[in-house]
Order: structure tokens, then sequence, then C-alpha cells
């Protein structure tokens, strides 16, 4: 959604709907609405209710006439349309659609702030900074999993830290993946981007690196012949060669203790904005998530780019119908090509594993107000703000740009934010309308609620309340400049909501990509 666009939702609330562009041909329900009804800008009466975050047709729609919302179509209708219908997926369907690339027609630069902002984060050797201090226990395959949590366990047991305060804890990265699966293909490439990412990732101050020893993802494939970690804190091992599981534990407690050494040295230091890079996702999504939070997100992801950070945009089986806003905001004409060789990829890869595009709103998107992927898709690309798209990158790779940029991924969101981190991202910030719950150790994640019913039910889990863009007329720009501000201080140590309760345990989700043997 462009700003004038989102401007004009704050401009033509009522506190019955909004219409959300002059050219569309429905508007959205701000609170639970009754058959009989006539919400303000309506010349027709409901003809049933309408729950809140739905859609209402304002024109008569026929059969196979395009549904419009944010100036952009969200679908065809099903059959003939009133004024005063609730659209919805009994009269809503996605059919076929072609959009204008037009690659690159609209990448305008962002005019650079020339104000001296910094957070307090962790230098590390490579020039990164760190918005946490974590020591990280990853494994290789799935068959040293459980040894990782003894050893995370028994740091616990025994007070390994507690004589660092600095450090903020032991994480074990444990997967289901790493063997059982090709050693050269996609799917190989995939996961040894991810754990790669994991080991360098700046939020760590150190590594024990653990396999079995017989698994495809060999422990010496990931570091040999290269420097993981310039900083040296990357110690390794396998149970089989340590012999067993009680050995691999203590030898596994002894190594903590030499990273600990290191890692009780990094302080917090004033660094640039410009060291922040956010993964933004979104899940749960409802029918306010693009007129609330989703832009909300985007406004502050321009400020960040502005400051000379870097946001991630992610999710492509989510931007799908929406694509060529991006392209259409690519740096160059290559770059919005390789956006279309990934939405390409995904065609072919959900046709061949009997899944389709569309399989998206899931039930809880579709309780909350949205039909199809085209409107869902509109709604996610607002997270990306209006900065160009300087690059594509794969799942996983390394983010080697500022500004604002793309990363493939599935919008299964621990999956999706499982690859965000392992490209870079030292902060995530994730828009729910349902109340989705998670965290992402080793990175922060910030919780924001796209409508106040949801924020005030589940309070504990959210960190913003971005339904007061509606409830009490909050302006996109000052909701996006309060999230940037809670960035910095979250970069700087502020723990969020999903900090405090716990969460990042199991949300260790890499992309598994092809068979499993």
């Amino acid at each position: 959604m462009h700003a004038d666009q989102e401007n004009k939702a704050s401009e033509t609330a009522t506190r019955d709907t909004v219409k959300l562009n002059p050219v569309d041909n429905v508007v959205i329900a701000l609170r639970d609405l009754h058959a009989g009804d006539r919400p303000f800008g309506l010349t027709s009466p409901l003809t049933g209710p309408v729950h809140r975050g739905h859609k209402i047709a304002i024109d008569a729609i026929a059969a196979g006439e395009n549904v419009i919302r944010y100036g952009q179509i969200i679908g065809q209708a099903k059959n003939d349309i009133k004024p005063g219908d609730h659209v919805h997926v009994h009269n809503l369907g996605m059919g076929a659609h072609q959009q204008d690339y037009a690659h690159a027609s609209a990448n305008t630069p962002l005019a650079p702030l020339d104000e001296d902002r910094t957070f307090q984060g962790f230098h590390r050797a490579d020039g990164k900074v760190g918005t946490r201090n974590y020591i990280g226990i990853l494994t290789t395959v799935n068959c040293s999993g459980s040894v990782a949590r003894f050893i995370a366990e028994a740091a616990e047991k025994t007070g390994l830290l507690d004589n660092y305060p600095n450090v903020d804890g032991v994480v074990p990265i444990v997967h289901g993946t790493g063997c059982g699966m090709s050693g050269k293909d996609e799917g190989y490439a995939t996961l040894f981007r991810t754990l790669a990412g994991y080991a360098q990732h700046p939020n760590f101050a150190g590594i024990l690196l653990i396999g079995l020893g017989c698994e495809v993802m060999q422990v010496a494939d990931l570091v040999g012949g290269r420097a993981i970690r310039q900083d040296g804190a990357l110690r390794y091992m396998t149970i089989q060669n340590e012999g067993g599981t009680r050995r691999t534990i203590e030898r596994g407690l002894h190594e903590l203790r030499g990273i600990a050494e290191l890692a009780s040295l990094a302080r917090r230091a004033p660094a640039p904005i410009s060291a922040i890079t956010v993964g933004m996702q979104c899940g749960g999504s409802d029918g306010y998530s693009g007129i609330t939070a989703n832009p909300a997100l985007g406004y502050a992801s321009d400020l960040l780019v502005r400051h000379g950070g870097t946001t991630i945009l992610s999710e492509t089986s989510e931007v799908y119908g929406a694509e060529h806003l991006l392209t259409r905001r690519a740096e160059t004409p290559e770059v919005g090509q390789k956006l279309i060789e990934r939405i390409h990829w995904w065609e072919d890869y959900t046709a061949r594993n009997g899944g389709e595009m569309d399989n998206n709103p899931s039930p809880g998107n579709k309780r909350g107000g949205l039909t199809t992927i085209l409107e869902k898709s509109l709604g996610a690309v607002a997270k990306g703000g209006t900065a160009p798209m300087r690059d594509v990158y794969k799942f996983g790779e390394m983010v080697d740009k500022k500004g604002f940029v793309f990363m493939d991924s599935p919008g299964f969101d621990p999956c999706s934010v499982t690859g965000q981190v392992a490209s870079g991202a030292n902060l995530i910030v994730f828009t729910t309308g349902r109340g989705s719950v998670s965290g992402y150790q080793p990175t922060p994640c910030i919780k924001l609620a796209t409508n106040s019913e949801m924020y005030a039910r589940m309070a504990d889990d959210m960190d913003l309340n971005c339904g007061d863009i509606v409830t009490d007329g909050i302006s996109i720009e000052d909701k996006g400049e309060e999230l940037f501000e809670i960035l910095v201080r979250v970069a700087s140590g502020e723990k969020t909501k999903s900090e405090e309760l716990g969460f990042g345990g199991v949300e260790f989700v890499p992309w598994q990509i092809g068979a499993v043997m």
C-alpha cells in the first residue's frame, strides 16, 4: 500500500467503516455490524451481519468483475454482489491475474536523515553489531539435538554463567533435519546457509557446534577451509568421536567455559543505527493488518533505511499477487527480475508438490476478514514501506547490502524468521491480528497488535498496539515513529514480551526442501 493510500485510511475512517482508496468498491468494517445497518458512505443498508475487519460492497459488482481494495485487484466476484453485501469467501474468489511488473519504474531513493542516532550494541570482530550477547550450541543434525539440550541444562544447573553476568544465556539451536537428505541439492545448500548464518550471527558471542558424526551435514564441511568466526569463538565436536553422551556433555561444559570467558569481555557500546537489521514478519493476519500495524511497520522501515539500516521483507508465498508493487521499487530491472524468478520457482514448487499458491489465507486469516492471497499479499507488502528494493536474496543468504531488501522464504512464520536471522537480522518485528505468540533466540522479537481488542486480550504477549490507528485516530506516521523508538530501545537491551516469557526454544525451523530419504 502506497503512502497516500495509508493516509487515506486515517482520513476516511469513521466509527463504522474505512475506504482505503477512492477506486475501491468495498469498505472495511471497523466494528461488528448488523443486518439493516447503514454505515456512513453506504447508499444501501447491510443485507446481513458483517464482523469487524470484513469487507462490505459499496457498489454493485457483477459476477466475474474485479473486487478492488487498496486500489488493487483482490479477486473476482463469484456471483452478482449487491451494495451492502458482505464480501468474503462465499462470493469472492481468486481468478487468473496478470501483473505489469514495470521493473525499477518507481525506485526513488529516500532522503537520508542527518541525525546522529546510536544504540548500545555488542561490537564483533567482523564489524557487525549484536543486540544480544548469547552463547549458541548449534547442531548439525537432529541426532545431536538432545545432547545439545543436555549441555545447556547442565550449564544452567551448575551455574556456569554465574560469574559472567554480561552473557545473556546459552541457547541450544536444535532442529529436525541434517540427515536422510541429499548432500548436493538445493535442500542441502539451504540448510548449509542457515547453519552457517547462525554460526556467524552477531547476537552470538560464541558457538559450540555439535554433530553426531555420521550425518549428511558434516561438521567438517561447515568449518573446513574457512574462518566461520573471526573472533575464534567457535568450538566443535561430534558425539561419536567424544565417546558418547556423557563424555560429550563433559567436554561441552568445558568448552562453554572457554567461550564464556571470551563472551564476557563484550560490553555494550554506542553503535550507529545503520548496524540494525530488522526482519519483518506478519502472522495470524486479519482485515486490519494492511491498514494499521503493517503500514506502521512500513513507515518505521523507511525511517531505519533513512538512518542507513537494513530491513528484510520475506514470505514469498505471501507477496504473491502483490509482487508488482515490489518490482516497481526494484533498484534495477535485474533486481526486479530476481524476485520474479523466485515467484516462478514457487509456482513450480507448489505445483510439483500438489499445492497451490492460493492455499492462503489460513482459516484464522479468513475469520479475521481476509479472503484471497491477493488481498493478504497487498496488506503484507505494506510492511516494506516505500524505499527502493536493493536486492533479492535466497533463504538464509547473508544480506550484504544496506537498505530495504527481500529474502525468499515460505509464509510459515518460524521458518521464515529462521531464514531472516540466518541472513543477519538482529531484530525481528512481527505484526499479528489474531494473536500469534513466539520468539526467536538469539534475536529479540517485537510483537505488534493490529487491533485494540486483541491487544487488550493478549497484552502480556504484545509489545505495541497499532489498533489505536483506527480506534483513536493515531496517524500511521506517529505510530511508525513510536515503533522506531522501540526498535532502538530493544536493540540497546530492553526486553521484549516474548523474551520475558522465555520464548525461543522451539522456533528454529530450517526450511526443508526435497526428499526425506
